[in-house]
């Protein structure tokens, strides 16, 4: 088991490196590690209002920092550049295809399952906290959800004495018309909310 010292060490190894060692490269068991421990970090009524691109093509971290003004340093140099990404707003919301598929097909639950966790999360949105109210609000939500993982996988980074360090010094519609056009993300999906090393 990891002791209590252990963990406060990790928090305090963990810093946001401005440039890393080029000569280095996170081993595969390990990055699997720091994605699994995103795969498993909990969200808000359990929906995962999130994705992670994997960017790897020096040619296109190289476009990607043109469109930055934080990681000039740090995106060509890391040996692992991951985006996070958080769903649009009209995904999140109680009656989108989206919800209804990800209870179906991820979370596996019945149809009586389904339509009682849909009524809750109605309410949720419209009443609880007014998510509805505003387009904006249910964004500002999940985005807010991708910070979990964001933050575990850095947790478990520093833990294995992996540096890292998150960015969200971008221009989000220039990087949106990149990725669109280099890797035909589509932009009405996602907003941009972070980049991490």
């Amino acid at each position: 088991m990891i002791n209590h010292e252990e963990i406060l060490n990790a928090f305090k190894f963990r810093h946001a490196c401005k440039i890393f060692d080029k000569s280095k490269k996170i081993p595969d068991k390990d990055f699997e590690t720091i994605m699994e421990a995103a795969r498993l970090s909990p969200s808000s009524l359990g929906l995962e209002p999130w994705k992670f691109l994997l960017i790897q093509n020096k040619n296109l971290r190289e476009k990607i920092k043109k469109v930055t003004w934080g990681g000039q340093n740090q995106i060509p140099t890391a040996s692992h550049l991951l985006v996070v990404l958080a769903k649009k707003s009209y995904f999140m919301r109680y009656d989108s295809k989206y919800i209804y598929e990800f209870m179906t097909n991820i979370q596996k639950h019945s149809e009586e399952i389904k339509q009682k966790r849909l009524k809750m999360i109605e309410n949720f949105q419209k009443y609880d906290f007014k998510l509805l109210d505003d387009e904006r609000y249910l964004w500002d939500w999940a985005s807010k959800q991708t910070y979990i993982p964001f933050a575990n996988m850095m947790t478990v980074a520093a833990m294995l004495g992996i540096d890292s360090c998150p960015i969200e010094g971008f221009n989000r519609e220039k990087l949106d018309s990149l990725l669109e056009k280099e890797i035909n993300m589509n932009k009405n999906h996602f907003y941009w909310h972070s980049v991490t090393d």
